[in-house]
């Protein structure tokens, strides 16, 4: 067994306490990958301290030499991707395509922060007396990341990136579920010529190291991906002093209105409701299709779904592989039974393959419910998983009420060819992330990403754009006088 190590004060070192939790291949448990740190709040003092001292070094050195270092990462994970893209689907589950996309997709964020970093500017004021007032963008100092097990090597390329790319150090705790991959990050940065004790790794479960980290007063700003409940906790953690960027669930809903082609339809509601297993903050959970296509649309919605191919994502031709793991298992089914205790109509899936190789895994059927009641908590709660209810509607109006009446407001689609009718969606949907003709899922790297409501504290989007390299910076105002 392959004993892994934090990365702490530029040395691969175990936990204080000596703890490990395992690591298994959740489409057959009987792999063991390996044992990582248990660690605790002494570990994530150590890394703290460590990286608020070194810093400063990272922060003076220019720019290009910082996007120097971004550059060398992503040639090193390109070069590795079909590797690495094999170890994130053995840790996490998503079949070997998705990964592949993942992998590519990191690579692809490094490139384009080393580009951001060479183009912090300030601005310039004529003021009274002759003076010249300008501002100066300088690092926040420490960032603690914080990152899920869905997208475990891209979610923290697109923290990681632009913070060390504005001169910040980094204390990074990748999810329990999915260390391995925060492991091989981090070792292509070292490989790349990032100072070693300008970033720290931290394994271990969030109760213990999330909140000893955002605790931590040496911690300037905080980049998370996860829960609501989470993130709410760790927004009233912070106080008023520290910044935080949030982008937490989503309850995402696909509309197929008249006009739509119908096979278009199901294909788009297909890949945003079953790509990733559904375990995507924008995968698609509702969908509402206008009353003339309604009946058709469920029956090849059903169709489609009976006919997914589910098993290891490393096995050519798998459409769909486990969730994560046996909490995450457990997790889908409550919601499915509570669906059905709550009159929900379940059409197809719902349950826990068991036969042959699935029985080793955290395999689930593809799951479509119809004829959910108005209080049904399946109508509201996300699922995190391969489950979407169908509901007809009777008009585009209806439609943006419906999708408006969750708490969460992360994404939100339609499948229409009126242009007209795209544009009044797009203006009345409150999600942050509105995509015609296209699924839920996927979004343009060097566009802002981030939600409305529960699903984001609104304090800067994520991904490339001013805004995002706002949030690793601090403005400093200089007058000057002759």
């Amino acid at each position: 067994m392959t004993i892994f190590r934090n990365f702490i004060g530029g040395a691969w070192i175990p936990a204080l306490g000596g703890d490990t939790f395992e690591d298994r291949n959740p489409a057959d448990t009987e792999d063991l990958i390996g044992a990582f740190p248990a660690s605790g709040a002494e570990d994530v003092q150590r890394a703290v301290s460590g990286v608020a001292a070194a810093w400063p070094a990272w922060a003076a050195r220019s720019p290009e030499q910082r996007a120097e270092v971004l550059e060398r990462a992503a040639a090193i994970i390109a070069l590795r991707a079909g590797a690495l893209a094999r170890a994130l689907t053995r840790e996490e589950g998503k079949t070997l395509d998705e990964a592949t996309v993942e992998v590519r997709r990191t690579a692809a964020n490094f490139r384009l922060y080393a580009g951001e970093a060479s183009r912090i500017s300030g601005e310039t004021f004529a003021v009274s007396d002759g003076q010249l007032a300008c501002t100066l963008r300088e690092p926040v100092g420490v960032v603690a990341v914080i990152t899920p097990w869905n997208f475990p090597a891209t979610l923290p390329s697109r923290k990681i990136a632009p913070a060390l790319a504005m001169g910040n150090g980094v204390v990074f705790k990748p999810s329990e579920v999915t260390p391995l991959m925060g492991q091989h990050l981090v070792e292509a940065l070292l490989e790349a010529g990032l100072p070693p004790a300008v970033i720290a790794l931290v394994h271990g479960h969030g109760s213990r190291v999330g909140r000893a980290l955002v605790e931590a007063p040496q911690v300037n700003a905080i980049s998370f991906t996860g829960s609501y409940v989470v993130g709410r906790a760790i927004q009233q953690a912070a106080g008023v002093e520290r910044r935080c960027q949030l982008e937490m669930g989503g309850k995402n809903a696909a509309v197929v209105l008249a006009d739509a082609d119908i096979k278009d339809a199901v294909s788009i509601v297909m890949r945003g409701a079953f790509g990733l297993s559904g375990q995507a903050c924008t995968a698609t959970s509702r969908v509402l299709v206008a009353g003339p296509l309604y009946e058709t649309m469920v029956a090849r919605l059903i169709a489609a779904a009976e006919r997914l191919t589910i098993g290891n994502g490393l096995v050519p031709g798998i459409k769909m592989g486990p969730l994560a793991n046996a909490a995450q298992l457990e997790k889908v089914l409550g919601h499915v039974r509570r669906g059905v205790e709550a009159g929900a109509r379940l059409r197809t899936g719902g349950t826990r393959l068991t036969a042959g190789e699935h029985g080793r895994g955290h395999f689930f059927s593809p799951t479509v419910f119809t004829d959910v009641p108005r209080d049904a908590a399946l109508r509201r709660e996300e699922v995190f998983g391969p489950v979407i209810f169908v509901e007809p509607i009777a008009s585009l109006d209806e439609a943006i009420a419906i999708v408006n009446e969750t708490e969460y407001g992360l994404s939100a689609s339609i499948v229409t060819k009126d242009i007209k009718a795209a544009l009044r969606f797009a203006r009345g949907a409150q999600a942050g992330v509105i995509k015609v003709n296209s699924p839920t899922t996927g979004n343009a790297p060097n566009a802002p990403f981030g939600g409305f409501k529960h699903s984001s504290n609104q304090a800067a989007k994520e991904q490339a754009g001013a805004g995002v390299m706002d949030f690793y910076t601090q403005t400093k105002t200089v007058y000057l006088a002759g």
